[in-house]
């Protein structure tokens, strides 16, 4: 029997960096998933939609750089059952990728844990000619209710 064929679903669009723009990349995600047959409710899709939430929270907090907006790319791809999300800005500081855990009384830094908990891997890259990728891989299995 051979394997399925992989075909890849694609998109990729500017968001301003504000809460907003994060919203807004958020938003953009769940709706592709739906054309891309995961329903807004499904593991998938709530999965994928946090890992993108916190990503671009994070380009928004950490990696904004005046003028500049961050750029979500968002690739499927069906034989590898696989949702790739790449979130790039202009700030060229690396996230710490090792293992990081807040302070208790800490009232942020857990963004980066979560998407590590929720993805199948993650990392972080050098972008040219400028900036930063932080990038996130979660599985993507389709059920019958999908």
């Amino acid at each position: 029997m051979t394997p399925p064929a992989v075909q890849r679903r694609f998109f990729s669009m500017q968001f301003t960096s504000t809460a907003r723009g994060a919203r807004l990349a958020r938003q953009a995600t769940v709706r592709h998933l739906g054309q891309w047959e995961f329903s807004p409710a499904s593991e998938v899709s709530c999965t994928v939609a946090l890992v993108v939430a916190e990503l671009a929270a994070n380009a928004v907090r950490h990696g904004r750089v005046p003028g500049r907006n961050f750029l979500l790319s968002v690739t499927y791809e069906t034989g590898a059952r696989r949702i790739r999300v790449e979130v790039s800005d202009a700030c060229p500081e690396l996230p710490p990728v090792g293992p990081f855990t807040p302070a208790d009384d800490e009232e942020s830094g857990r963004g980066l844990v979560l998407v590590g908990a929720l993805a199948a891997r993650w990392g972080a890259a050098p972008r040219t000619p400028l900036g930063k990728t932080v990038w996130a891989e979660c599985l993507a299995e389709p059920t019958d209710a999908e």
